[in-house]
């Protein structure tokens, strides 16, 4: 087997895995409960290491237009990746911040709470 064929299926092989998964991540966010990001997120940092392996050995000009066009495609939706992970970050910050205030209120019992309590000097 040649060495540029041996090199495009390579890069065909990362780009494709990677699309994969963040194909498989932007479908599950906000709507897969069940969805595990962790892994998720693994697999595309991997897949983004091994991209980043393999385009340090190569010449940005001696891409084909079909591997360009790919590269493009995948640059794309992990910009939307980006954008859905961002969005469903804050919403889970959100929702802490309203459990913890929620906790916080329902601990207080009439008398002190913990902030009234820091702001009486005692001298």
């Amino acid at each position: 087997m040649s060495e540029p064929h041996t090199q495009d299926q390579r890069i065909q092989g990362v780009l494709s895995r990677l699309e994969s998964v963040i194909d498989a991540e932007n479908a599950a966010l906000g709507v897969d409960r069940d969805y595990d990001l962790g892994r998720s997120n693994a697999l595309k940092s991997r897949c983004l290491y091994d991209m980043t392996v393999l385009f340090k050995q190569i010449e940005p000009e001696t891409l084909s237009p079909d591997h360009r066009t790919h590269l493009q495609s995948v640059r794309t939706k992990l910009d939307l990746n980006h954008a859905r992970v961002r969005a469903h970050m804050e919403a889970v910050r959100e929702i802490a911040e309203m459990i913890k205030k929620t906790v916080a209120e329902s601990e207080a019992d009439g008398t002190y709470s913990e902030d009234q309590f820091r702001r009486i000097e005692l001298s």
